[in-house]
């Protein structure tokens, strides 16, 4: 990508190169996001976000998380997070249990129907990331592309630390 000179109307700031690049990453993202979302919800009754917090709890293990680390994980408010974990609560997919380390702590863990629920939707899911974000990148570019996704991800990562 070659830098250009300074932006002096919105027609240019339309057409920059980079702002291009970054809007077609967004919503290639935003567009595999609802797809895929869109398919879970369908499949297994559950929406894309509390799948991803299914999968943290899955990495996590036993004895679970605390609220904290799942907002932190999904950039989401501790209201935000609390709303979440209780309506997946409620759904039988987690359950609240002491913190062993923190006696006024609350840690969030998988159920056995979480397990099985998570389960389910990987299945769903592996199959659709194959078919819409894998399969459209020719084949000799997919290890690339991959890596250079790893790369982007830690990167802002490290910078919200």
């Amino acid at each position: 990508m070659v830098d250009e000179a300074p932006i002096s109307t919105a027609a240019e700031a339309a057409r920059h190169e980079l702002i291009l690049a970054f809007g077609r990453l967004q919503g290639a993202a935003n567009r595999l996001e609802h797809l895929l979302g869109r398919a879970i919800e369908a499949e297994c009754g559950i929406s894309h976000l509390m799948y991803e917090v299914l999968l943290i709890l899955g990495r996590a293990g036993e004895p679970g998380l605390p609220m904290g680390v799942i907002a932190r994980e999904q950039v989401l408010s501790s209201g935000g997070v609390t709303r979440l974990v209780d309506r997946m609560e409620a759904a039988g997919l987690v359950e609240r249990t002491a913190d062993p380390a923190d006696r006024r702590g609350r840690l969030v863990r998988l159920t056995a129907v979480g397990e099985e629920t998570v389960v389910r939707a990987s299945r769903v899911h592996i199959e659709n990331i194959r078919r819409y974000f894998v399969e459209p990148v020719p084949e000799a570019h997919r290890e690339r592309f991959a890596e250079d996704l790893r790369t982007l991800s830690h990167a802002a990562r490290d910078l919200l630390s």
